[in-house]
């Protein structure tokens, strides 16, 4: 099959027949600002400590020095939008709300092997050489989808389609053939700031930029140490993940919901109590959030965020909880214990500081004691 146009058009059949919803062609040069964003992004800290993102700046910032035979790129979206409200979850204080798409099977793992098959499809029809990329790569795939026509970066980041609002899942192919590419999106977001201003902690400095380290994303997913205290009130009872920003585009009402059997959400992550998630051992978290993207993220960050949502409850029978992991063999988890049980109980804190606080060996959990029983300099 040697004609570009009907190769394209094969590719997208055969795209939409493996359960991908949009497709889209870029070249590898498409998206020149991606680059210089990036190292904006990097040289404000704005990545906190995400420190793979500098590690491989070189690559993620050009497809050609990631791979430099590489001619054009496949960009592919996979909706996963849902029918109900994601921010309704926030109103339940005494559950856990988790990111919509974090409730279902691990997207890498379902759109990985979906991409191999196409990518055999199109060198098999075609010859050439091709690769593939799943978020966890160094690809810049937003911006690259942008080019591919497939939606726009909205003013939060993330990319905007007008067929499915803020809920696509991407992946990459990387290929040696030269495909017709497709005409890049235009930006629709106009004057709207909805997802701006529905940030709970300021995490946008201005449009189209974020900060990381203020983002809830990042702190309750990517952040390793304790969560700065002057932002821990404003994650409410968001345990992994945020919705806020991608929920309130107004370009989600064109959005129907995803209807992908291998993307279906497991009800149990729906809306889990928070009693439960913050008695969670190492075997239970890793049984409960099995072939999850949750479960990357390791027990004892998890169960923190938890405390973070304990804390910021108003539940006085959660203080016994919050209690007992003030002897957690984890020192992130005991000192977001220390700061939840002193929310809902400092008198009882106080109580128990000759027990705990004077056995205390680590460093920031001693940092939490003082501040939270305020004594001393605030946590870290």
């Amino acid at each position: 099959m040697n004609d570009g146009a009907a190769l394209k058009a094969a590719l997208v059949e055969a795209a939409l027949a493996q359960g991908f919803d949009v497709v889209g062609i870029a070249s590898t040069d498409a998206a020149p600002q991606a680059a210089e964003r990036l190292a904006q992004f990097l040289a404000e800290g704005a990545h906190g400590d995400m420190d793979w993102m500098q590690r491989t700046a070189t690559r993620r910032g050009s497809p050609r020095r990631l791979w430099p035979e590489a001619r054009s790129i496949v960009m592919l979206g996979l909706n996963y939008a849902r029918d109900e409200d994601p921010l309704a979850m926030l109103e339940q204080r005494e559950r856990g709300a988790i990111s919509v798409y974090a409730r279902r099977p691990d997207y890498h793992d379902v759109i990985k092997p979906r991409l191999r098959q196409l990518a055999q499809w199109l060198t098999a029809q075609a010859g050439g050489e091709a690769k593939v990329f799943v978020d966890t790569a160094p690809v810049m795939e937003k911006p690259l989808a942008g080019a591919a026509g497939l939606g726009w970066q909205g003013k939060h980041t993330n990319l905007v389609s007008r067929r499915f609002g803020s809920w696509l899942f991407l992946g990459a192919i990387f290929t040696t053939l030269d495909l017709p590419c497709d005409v890049p999106e235009e930006d629709h977001c106009g004057t709207c700031r909805a997802c701006l201003d529905n940030c709970p902690t300021a995490a946008f400095p201005a449009p189209y930029r974020l900060d990381a380290r203020r983002c809830i994303s990042y702190l309750t997913i990517e952040h390793k140490g304790p969560i700065p205290l002057e932002l821990r009130s404003a994650i409410g009872n968001r345990v992994y993940g945020c919705d806020d920003c991608l929920a309130v585009c107004p370009w989600n009402k064109f959005a129907q919901a995803g209807r992908d059997a291998k993307l279906a959400v497991r009800e149990e992550l729906t809306a889990p109590r928070l009693v439960d998630l913050v008695r969670l051992d190492d075997a239970q978290f890793r049984t409960l959030f099995a072939r999850t993207s949750i479960k990357r993220t390791g027990r004892d960050r998890f169960v923190r965020n938890v405390l973070i949502a304990i804390g910021n409850g108003a539940d006085p029978t959660h203080a016994t909880e919050a209690e007992r992991r003030l002897k957690d063999r984890s020192p992130l988890v005991r000192g977001a214990a220390v700061w939840a049980l002193g929310r809902l109980d400092r008198t009882r804190l106080a109580q128990r500081a000759p027990t705990h606080r004077e056995a205390e060996l680590d460093a920031q959990v001693q940092e939490e004691w003082a501040a939270a029983l305020g004594d001393g300099t605030k946590a870290a």
